[in-house]
């Protein structure tokens, strides 16, 4: 997904209400500890989860130690369903950034229903090509954005997913996001993203509500992450 995050935006987060709950209202219920991992890049892909409650991260790390957080996916987004489709290792690593509760649905389970629900392989093939398209956008923007533009797109999207609009045109992120999480984002230093970030504050464009981001000035940020 490149540098965009955004909540409920995996393939069976938006599956028709009665063939979400036949899938998971049986599934099992895990719990996972802040800064746990759920699963590494490589694991065996021997089912999917659903965020009930909290936040994850998807991300590749690097030899080196290096982070790029692809995704964050808050409550009703859906993790790991690749696995389920082509049966091939896990292709990123989740961690939880905030304790969290899942439901984990195998790939067993998912085959039973889908044998009653057939159409469920339409609703993915067309959300499959949706996330080709934002995969497309998100390698553009990170080939071709500045600095700025890299870091306004990775709020921008942040604001979407997690938003709160909260009078006046201000937007507030509705989740404690780090410096060190937005630079994971962007594909950028944290430093770059620290300066980047006050400077914003300066300007007014952006603020910060007891640890919360607020977007003061939603469509100048717009502008900036504009290829």
């Amino acid at each position: 997904m490149g540098i965009s995050a955004r909540a409920g935006s995996h393939l069976l987060s938006g599956l028709p209400e009665p063939i979400s709950t036949e899938l998971f209202e049986k599934a099992r219920v895990v719990q996972l500890a802040a800064d746990k991992v759920l699963f590494l890049e490589g694991d065996p892909g021997d089912g999917c989860y659903r965020v009930e409650e909290g936040l994850l991260k998807v991300s590749f790390i690097s030899s080196t130690g290096g982070e790029r957080i692809l995704a964050i996916l808050g409550r009703g987004a859906v993790v790991g369903e690749l696995a389920i489709l082509d049966e091939l290792p896990r292709s990123a690593s989740v961690t939880a950034i905030r304790d969290s509760q899942l439901r984990f649905v195998s790939r067993q389970q998912f085959s039973l229903v889908a044998k009653s629900h057939p159409e469920i392989y339409r609703h993915i093939t067309s959300l499959l090509a949706a996330r080709l398209r934002d995969t497309n956008m998100a390698v553009a923007a990170a080939s071709f954005l500045p600095l700025k533009g890299r870091v306004a797109r990775a709020l921008i999207d942040l604001a979407d997913a997690f938003g709160e609009n909260v009078g006046g045109k201000r937007i507030l992120i509705r989740q404690k996001i780090s410096q060190s999480d937005v630079a994971a984002m962007a594909g950028i230093a944290r430093e770059n993203v620290s300066r980047i970030l006050n400077e914003w504050i300066r300007e007014k464009l952006l603020s910060r509500v007891s640890g919360y981001y607020c977007l003061e000035n939603k469509a100048a940020l717009d502008k900036a992450a504009k290829l």
